[in-house]
């Protein structure tokens, strides 16, 4: 193609560069795998900066309120993340008290577990051949290496106990921080793009967060209950450590298919290995049952009420990924970074189609639960 600016001016060639298929999908695999390679290697740094970014996004209401009360903001933050802090504190010392009985509890019930176990082989060794020798040396070591694999993990923990208080004082700060200078962030987001497309850009962060905070507190509000309601059914049916297993389960609960499966299984092997009859697990597999039951029908629907779904397939796939990157904080952190990602790409036109690709249209259709993760 040629231009001619002036008259008396040399003509010049303007010729524009088309890659190949092959050369775009190659630099956009090595970008990827560049980016993970990053959120993998500096996940002690981006890991408590996504934490602290879901949850300030969630609290901003409460700062607003004390603002709007005339209170500085400044301390209007520092009066929040207190009030925080304090509830959270509470429960991590309930929590840590029923951790340290269940652990000093855990060799009984590993002993309870393999006598059940030794009985069961015993009674089907009338109806098969068995080898009881085989079966029972194998029993043996089972044992020994629940036992010892439980000191050990205890020992882990405490040796990474260090790491995991430097991530609990960083995020409160990344928070204080995230919330003073949130305006600042804002208009930073907003001068990446051209000037024509600023107030397009501000209406959707507007909007985004509006719908995060929304999905977020309904998650916080069904989590509360789900761990009350699974916390006094266990209370009820008399099993150990009913709080602590309440709580683990409304938290596995967020975790969206695998964590239910997971969160019922604790309670049922406590019961096994507590109680004199295997009734009780079943109680336990009810009173589940029961609670999904409710979450998925009527808390799900009424409380978290969001215009994020997330179809099965990338809830389950975004799940294993976040626990392969980040382990358990990005099983827990996946599903809300999915939410937001969608919500993006919702709201951007190019990516529209793959904002489509990640939601579920056909949940009404097969009468399935709206996903919520």
């Amino acid at each position: 193609m040629y231009q001619e600016n002036y008259p008396n001016h040399k003509k010049v060639i303007s010729k524009q560069v088309i890659l190949p298929f092959y050369i775009k999908a190659s630099i956009f695999l090595i970008g990827i795998i560049a980016f993970i390679s990053i959120l993998y290697n500096v996940q002690d740094i981006i890991i408590p900066l996504v934490f602290a970014g879901i949850i300030a996004i969630l609290i901003n209401p409460i700062v607003n309120f004390f603002v709007r009360r005339k209170i500085n903001r400044l301390i209007a933050i520092f009066f929040t993340l207190l009030l925080i802090t304090i509830f959270i504190g509470g429960i991590g010392l309930l929590l840590v008290w029923q951790i340290s009985g269940f652990t000093e509890s855990w060799p009984s019930f590993v002993d309870k577990l393999a006598s059940m176990a030794n009985q069961s082989i015993i009674s089907l060794s009338k109806y098969i051949d068995i080898d009881r020798q085989l079966i029972d040396d194998w029993i043996i070591k089972i044992r020994k290496q629940l036992i010892d694999n439980n000191g050990l993990l205890i020992g882990q923990k405490i040796i990474s106990l260090g790491s995991g208080i430097i991530s609990m004082v960083l995020i409160p700060i990344y928070i204080f921080f995230i919330l003073y200078y949130k305006s600042h962030l804002f208009e930073f987001i907003c001068k990446l793009f051209p000037t024509n497309y600023k107030e397009r850009v501000r209406e959707i962060i507007s909007e985004i967060k509006t719908v995060v905070q929304r999905y977020l507190s309904g998650l916080i509000i069904e989590l509360i209950i789900v761990a009350v309601l699974n916390s006094a059914g266990l209370l009820i049916i008399g099993i150990d450590y009913a709080i602590l297993l309440g709580v683990l389960g409304a938290l596995l609960n967020l975790i969206p298919y695998i964590g239910g499966m997971v969160a019922v299984t604790l309670p049922m092997i406590i019961a096994l290995a507590t109680k004199t009859t295997a009734w009780y697990a079943f109680y336990v597999l009810a009173l589940y049952t029961f609670v999904q039951f409710l979450d998925n029908y009527f808390l799900v629907p009424k409380i978290v009420a969001s215009k994020v779904k997330i179809n099965a397939l990338f809830s389950i796939i975004v799940v294993l990924a976040g626990n392969a990157l980040w382990g358990v904080s990005g099983m827990f952190l996946s599903i809300p970074l999915l939410a937001i990602i969608k919500l993006i790409f919702d709201h951007i036109e190019p990516l529209k189609p793959w904002g489509f690709l990640l939601g579920d249209t056909t949940s009404h259709l097969l009468k399935l639960k709206p996903i919520k993760k």
